[in-house]
């Protein structure tokens, strides 16, 4: 199988990525239409329930087994790496398994957990089902986890990135198929459309690990599970220290991110029953923050998970040979294109809130108020990402632990007194759980990045450079786009029209971006010159270079 570059793997696990979140965006406009405001609220309950369980089972092993197997294939310790990739499989299917007995268990405790004491919506019984049903995607969803890992420790990012695009799809397939059937065709009701949509990550699950397999068999070399290799020096008790010393801080901040949606969920449900809301308000704005404008953020959180991707194995790499001019090169150059490529989408649907909001979900007042906010959350988790895959790839396991602890304890505490706050002085309420969870990122940055400066010696001043150039594009658009929003009509009512004014802002704007920042060499300084020509001879057919 071919290996990736640095660039080209961030960029082949970006696309495939962005084409996962795409889908995963688009299927909400019609899925959303059937199921309602109480039935998106209660694929929201399961799905966030699912997702921090899924974190404990399967979030640290599968980048320990990538970094694992990507510094014993550097040493050429086959044996190792091949014994590793089991182990780890091993260690899975016990996590899988118990925490699977778990949910089954224990749903209509967590669903208790979860409402408190609020009426008049989904019920207890109703949240309980939808997480029995979600919970079966635990038994396969970790073990395909830890099968990309093992790829993309190898730098073999193409198939692992075809795979989610593969589960994707049949997933999109299944929410939107079965939801269709049920209501429509066989009458069911909005809770059972609820829990086959959910139950669709299994089968997806299922699906792209056998197509991951295959390609394995096919590969029949290298990266075959199955070869005989010569037996090393490494024991199997250091490849199980191993695995857990590099997996325990990835489970810990994957665990807390998720727990930032859990916590504002449970804090919203509470602080919005106190501040006496309806509670079909209350269901909405606690879905809208904790999934469905997240939903919408997909596009842009999926810059920094292809970033990690690539860049893990590749620091990985760079840090067993000490080579620290790599490490910082290649921890500066991910930055850069992080920002460059985030900070403009970002902007652009803040502005645009209103109309994106509509095409997806309808109009609502509240649904743009906290899209307009909610997406920026989206950039400091594509920072906070890129900061900590950098620490645990250099082996700073304390800091990963500091930064990510300091940030969700400061959410959590900040939740409740920045809602009564916005509601006192006339901001609505709940843009204070997203303020806080902004806050909370902000802080792990900040941690991180001081650390990785004073420990490890990396240095910013090329970042720095590249931001302070990127004002001018950045500047440039947001008055374009304000200047064509308040210009160009629109009925917020009609998804065409929004659809429309969408298109052509962006279209214009990023334009505008993309011709400013080349003008000035920002493009050239962040992708390289290398992967300019590479993207220019493809676009040209080989007719246009610099």
């Amino acid at each position: 199988m071919k290996r990736s570059s640095f660039v080209e793997g961030t960029f082949i696990a970006t696309l495939a990525i962005v084409l996962t979140k795409i889908l995963g965006m688009l299927y909400v406009i019609p899925f959303y239409a059937m199921v309602g405001i109480q039935g998106s609220a209660l694929y929201a309950y399961a799905y966030n329930i699912y997702i921090i369980f899924l974190d404990i089972s399967s979030a640290g092993l599968p980048i320990a087994i990538s970094k694992i197997i990507n510094e014993y294939n550097t040493l050429g310790m086959m044996d190792a790496k091949v014994r590793a990739y089991r182990i780890g499989k091993s260690v899975m299917a016990f996590l899988a398994v118990a925490i699977f007995i778990l949910l089954m268990c224990f749903a209509p405790q967590i669903a208790k957990l979860l409402l408190g004491d609020l009426s008049g919506g989904n019920t207890i019984r109703d949240v309980a089902l939808a997480i029995r049903c979600v919970s079966f995607a635990i038994l396969i969803v970790p073990f395909l986890s830890v099968i990309k890992g093992y790829l993309q420790g190898h730098n073999v990012i193409n198939v692992s990135s075809y795979s989610q695009v593969i589960e994707q799809v049949v997933r999109v397939s299944i929410i939107l198929g079965g939801t269709y059937l049920i209501l429509n065709v066989f009458k069911g009701t909005v809770t059972q459309a609820i829990c086959l949509s959910v139950f669709g990550a299994f089968i997806s699950g299922l699906v792209a690990y056998l197509f991951i397999r295959f390609m394995i068999h096919k590969d029949g070399k290298e990266l075959s599970i199955n070869k005989k290799y010569e037996k090393d020096n490494v024991s199997n008790k250091e490849i199980v220290k191993k695995i857990f010393t590099y997996a325990v801080p990835f489970i810990i901040i994957n665990i807390v991110s998720s727990c930032y949606n859990f916590v504002d969920m449970t804090l919203l449900l509470r602080t919005m029953n106190y501040l006496n809301l309806e509670t079909s308000d209350i269901e909405f704005v606690t879905s809208a923050v904790t999934t469905w404008a997240p939903k919408i953020n997909m596009i842009i959180t999926s810059v920094a998970m292809g970033m990690s991707t690539s860049l893990i194995p590749t620091m990985v790499t760079a840090y067993t040979l000490k080579n620290w001019t790599e490490v910082n090169n290649k921890f500066n150059q991910a930055l850069q294109i992080l920002i460059f490529i985030s900070l403009p989408m970002t902007i652009g649907i803040s502005l645009l809130s209103m109309a994106v909001w509509s095409v997806f979900y309808g109009y609502n007042v509240y649904g743009s108020y906290i899209l307009a906010l909610n997406v920026f959350t989206g950039l400091f988790i594509n920072i906070y990402m890129t900061t900590s895959s950098a620490l645990q790839g250099l082996n700073k396991f304390k800091t990963v632990y500091l930064s990510t602890i300091v940030g969700f304890v400061s959410n959590a505490l900040l939740d409740v007194p920045i809602m009564l706050l916005y509601n006192k002085i006339g901001i609505p309420p709940f843009l204070g759980a997203v303020t806080a969870s902004i806050i909370g990122y902000s802080l792990s940055i900040i941690i991180a990045l001081i650390s990785l400066k004073k420990d490890c010696k990396l240095a910013y001043g090329s970042t720095l450079k590249v931001l302070g150039k990127m004002i001018v594009p950045t500047l440039a658009m947001i008055l374009v786009v304000i200047l064509l929003n308040t210009l160009i009509p629109i009925n917020y009512a009609s998804k065409l029209s929004c659809i429309v004014n969408i298109a052509i802002i962006a279209v214009v704007g990023a334009i505008v971006y993309i011709g400013i920042s080349w003008k000035m060499g920002i493009v050239e300084s962040v992708l390289g010159k290398r992967m300019v020509n590479k993207f220019l001879k493809k676009l040209t057919f080989g007719k246009v270079s610099i």
